[in-house]
């Protein structure tokens, strides 16, 4: 009971910080703004190789209706050429912002200085690729994995599998999403500092963000399939607020996670000076 109420008052002070106050929804901003234009990529690849677009639609139309539809337009054939792609790459560009805010608040709450402007931005550009991804991995496997999965099990191509590959889906969904999650934040937490900072300090703000967010994906996902009260407020955009605000609250818990490792490393500092 002690350690639970010095835990409590630990995370308190963290989340009065003034950064972590302001930068959650700067970093859901960002992450907001490299959707359209990871998915417009996604849309070149398919045309590259010759997928159809057919069925990158159908897959997009798993997901909540107003999403979906966001999506498709982006994809759609008639809109997308070489030159929208370029400036979809430009505005991914401009989205690691928040990425780029995360190193400097990583920087700061370290009290490291900055590297050079232009690895920073390097930095931040691969950072935003790998949040990007965690957000869309949570979204597809965790989220709505369920459905998805039962979509392409009904595809003509693959009818011959057996139904038995969606409770081995439903079986390890967790064990191996949860790894995955607590595996790629730790990475993030690891990078974003300009500094070296032994792994074993990333350890607790990524088991903390690890188990937040998969608790908020699956109130997200419960949320979204069961109950619609926001449509009184925003009719059709629902269900594309509740996705900016599942993204925003994931950006607070990664946020107070990483000061939870800031807090953890300099503890263990100031318990080694006095050793």
């Amino acid at each position: 009971m002690k350690k639970m109420k010095e835990f409590a008052n630990h995370l308190y002070k963290i989340i009065i910080k003034p950064e972590v106050k302001v930068l959650p929804g700067q970093l859901a901003f960002f992450i907001v703004m490299s959707i359209i234009p990871t998915i417009v990529l996604v849309g070149l690849i398919c045309s590259v190789l010759n997928i159809p677009f057919e069925q990158l639609i159908n897959f997009f139309k798993v997901l909540p209706s107003e999403i979906s539809e966001l999506l498709i337009k982006f994809i759609n054939r008639d809109g997308l050429n070489v030159s929208f792609g370029i400036s979809m790459v430009v505005g991914f560009v401009l989205a690691s912002n928040g990425q780029h805010s995360i190193i400097i608040t990583s920087n700061t709450l370290y009290g490291i200085d900055h590297s050079s402007y232009i690895r920073r931005r390097i930095k931040a550009f691969f950072l935003t690729i790998i949040m990007l991804l965690l957000v869309i991995f949570t979204l597809i496997v965790l989220a709505f994995g369920n459905a998805i999965v039962h979509y392409l099990l009904n595809l003509e191509m693959l009818s011959g599998i057996s139904s038995n590959i969606y409770r081995i889906f439903i079986l390890l969904k967790w064990p191996v999403g949860l790894f995955i999650i607590f595996f790629v934040i730790k990475l993030i937490f690891s990078i974003a500092p300009d500094k070296y900072i032994p792994s074993k300090y990333n350890n607790k703000g990524s088991i903390f963000t690890t188990i937040v967010w998969s608790l908020v994906t699956v109130i997200y996902s419960y949320y979204v399939k069961n109950f619609s009260n926001y449509n009184v407020f925003y009719g059709s955009l629902t269900n594309i607020i509740l996705l900016m605000l599942w993204i925003y609250i994931l950006s607070y818990v990664l946020v107070i996670g990483m000061a939870i490792n800031v807090n953890d490393y300099k503890s263990s500092l100031e318990h080694n000076k006095k050793n």
